[in-house]
């Protein structure tokens, strides 16, 4: 590597890890004549390396963040296997804050307070049901085809759960349980109401599922496959209630929804519905299921359902077999290649593209001629393919620039590849000279989630889109065999794709959306009127106790809490109330007691509680854990155990 070089560039790690992500698959008998363009791409990448790095000297100042300054964009990341959500700044990278989700957080005190134990759900003695939780995709609310800022929902693979964020404050309010499903992955909020046509903004979320179980999954027909399936699920936006679920064929990926709310969509691989990896790879294509909403709701209505073990959710039948007849389907199951990854919509709503993962092709499937399809007025599912342009090895996830362009992940190239949609329809209608592809981006290194500012709304703006890259070797500092990963800012607002800067990330983010930030309204300090069990007198001495159970309410103002001690008896249920009554903004006090595993935070006019066993007597110093005051030092009370 030059000394001194801005970015760090290795031809030969480049050549291994394509090479060796190459001969993966082909050694397993999947490499489906991909090699043909492994030659032509190397070259173009290297000379896509230097021209990049050469426009990223000279663009990255106008895009730099000064001290002081605000971002004009969020990014709202998934944090993986982290269970938890990030929010960085963009175009600058900076860390905003951590989101627990899924996971327990010392800090904030998810997992640890009443309150967060209620969102989280708990078992019959108190503890969490899960501590754990793998989150992938985020995505926000709509109104009039853009973000809102009210609410942003994420999912749960490992546990299969939906989680919703409040817009104003980042904290989730509600956390919902998807029966009769593993591996819940995709997820995506409707645009509109697909029924109700004065209804313009979201009302619904679609979650996918990966992982064929038994239905239900009770014990029994363990070796039954037949009686094994995937549920497609749809919960109401407000009450966060499953509304229903759609049998399917095959394990979903991701999700997509129209704009005018009538169709969601989900890429699929493993129609076959094998269990064993041998049996997921017969078929010759997998497929993009779209779901008619307005019909399966119908059906639902008619009582045309059923219901699965001790679920009460509507369940209604769209496996292929069941959905020959266009004018009576609930689903369309439109061939594309094997085992694709990734479907997302332009933002002129006029069509979905679904990645080919193991084929070097992006299938663009035109939105009307589903409906169409769906009205009976197209011969087969096939013939709403209106594109499938080559762009190189491992094509994942698409997002776009509101201009008619397109710019793909590609896995195995460690690239980012830009091309025009209408372009690659008139190549797929037979002109072979026009040009599909119009650039190529080296990414360090093989680049998973990639998505473009507002690229998922109608105001999509065509100015940045972030690589988020599964892989960082060389770039940073080394900390031992666990290595953050790279999320690369490029600009796209060009000819030519100029990357800008690299960013780390603790492993493993996963997809993320960027949203202007005049999108989110977000508030400052609590209104303490929200809360039911505030501590209203901010000189509150108030201990009660109900038998072996006491209440302690406590106050804090800055710098001190209203109690300097309070007393209780070793082997009684303490609950402890503190409510913050600074309204300062960005004065956030903390309530840790020593050796008694407590520790969470109250933010300006809020109230938290948290409910332990004293089991060990003696004398335990309470103290604030978040800087708030120059006697923050000071700011103690004492739990005696007599």
């Amino acid at each position: 590597m030059e000394k001194n070089a801005p970015f760090p560039l290795d031809p030969s790690r480049r050549n291994f890890l394509g090479k060796s992500a190459l001969a993966g698959l082909a050694g397993a008998g999947l490499s489906l004549g991909l090699t043909g363009c492994q030659d032509a791409t190397s070259t173009t990448a290297q000379a896509g390396t230097a021209t990049g790095n050469a426009a990223a000297a000279a663009t990255h100042g106008k895009f730099e963040v000064a001290p002081g300054q605000l971002d004009d964009y969020y990014i709202i990341s998934s944090g993986g296997h982290s269970g938890d959500m990030r929010i960085y700044g963009c175009p600058s990278g900076r860390t905003f804050k951590e989101i627990p989700v899924f996971n327990v957080d010392c800090m904030v005190g998810w997992g640890i307070t009443n309150e967060s134990k209620a969102i989280l759900g708990t078992k019959p003695d108190g503890n969490l049901r899960y501590k754990t939780g793998d989150t992938h995709h985020v995505h926000g609310s709509y109104t009039d085809g853009t973000y809102d800022g009210k609410y942003f929902w994420v999912n749960d693979k490992l546990n299969n759960r939906v989680a919703r964020i409040r817009g104003d404050t980042f904290e989730v309010d509600k956390i919902t349980d998807l029966p009769n499903v593993q591996g819940h992955h995709g997820m995506f909020p409707d645009k509109r109401d697909p029924v109700k046509a004065d209804i313009n903004h979201t009302t619904r979320v679609f979650a996918g599922s990966e992982f064929h179980i038994p239905l239900p999954n009770n014990g029994k027909g363990i070796d039954d496959k037949a009686g094994h399936g995937c549920l497609f699920s749809c919960l109401d936006a407000e009450s966060m209630e499953v509304r229903w679920q759609c049998r399917v064929d095959g394990n979903m990926d991701l999700v997509a929804t129209s704009y005018d709310g009538k169709l969601a969509a989900s890429n699929q691989y493993n129609t076959e519905n094998g269990v064993l990896y041998e049996e997921m790879m017969s078929a010759e294509r997998d497929a993009c299921v779209f779901f008619n909403v307005a019909r399966i709701e119908e059906a639902v209505a008619a009582g045309k359902f059923t219901t699965i073990g001790t679920s009460k959710v509507p369940v209604v039948d769209g496996r292929a077999a069941a959905n020959a007849d266009p004018k009576t389907a609930l689903t369309c199951y439109v061939p594309v290649p094997k085992n694709p990854h990734g479907v997302n919509i332009s933002p002129d709503g006029k069509y979905f593209v679904c990645s080919g993962k193991l084929s070097p092709t992006c299938s663009v499937i035109a939105t009307q001629l589903v409906e169409d399809w769906f009205d009976g007025k197209v011969k087969t599912p096939r013939d709403c393919v209106v594109g499938e342009p080559e762009l190189g090895l491992g094509p994942l996830h698409t997002g776009f620039d509101g201009k008619g362009n397109a710019f793909t992940t590609l896995f195995l190239d460690s690239q980012i590849v830009k091309w025009n949609v209408d372009a690659a329809i008139a190549q797929f209608k037979g002109d072979k000279a026009i040009k599909v592809v119009l650039d190529r981006l080296d990414v360090h290194y093989q680049p998973g989630h990639g998505y473009a500012s507002m690229g998922e709304t109608k105001e999509a703006d065509g100015k940045f889109f972030n690589s988020g890259n599964k892989f960082s070797k060389d770039r940073f500092l080394p900390v031992g065999p666990l290595h953050v990963e790279t999320e690369q800012l490029i600009d796209i607002s060009g000819d030519k794709m100029a990357l800008l800067h690299d960013h780390t990330a603790y492993p493993e983010p996963h997809d993320a959306i960027i949203v202007r930030r005049d999108r989110i309204k977000t508030r400052q300090v609590y209104d303490m009127a929200e809360f039911p069990n505030a501590v209203t007198d901010p000189k509150s001495q108030k201990v009660e106790r109900k038998g072996n159970k006491v209440t302690v309410y406590l106050a804090s103002q800055a710098p001190a809490f209203s109690m300097r001690e309070f007393r209780v008896k070793k082997g009684d249920e303490v609950t402890i109330i503190l409510t913050n009554h600074d309204k300062v903004e960005d004065l956030t006090h903390g309530f840790a007691i020593e050796n008694y595993d407590v520790c969470f935070i109250v933010n300006p006019g809020e109230t938290k509680s948290v409910t332990f066993k004293a089991d060990k007597a003696g004398i335990f110093w309470c103290y604030c854990p978040h800087f708030c005051h120059a006697l923050h030092l000071e700011m103690r009370s004492r739990m005696i155990v007599e």
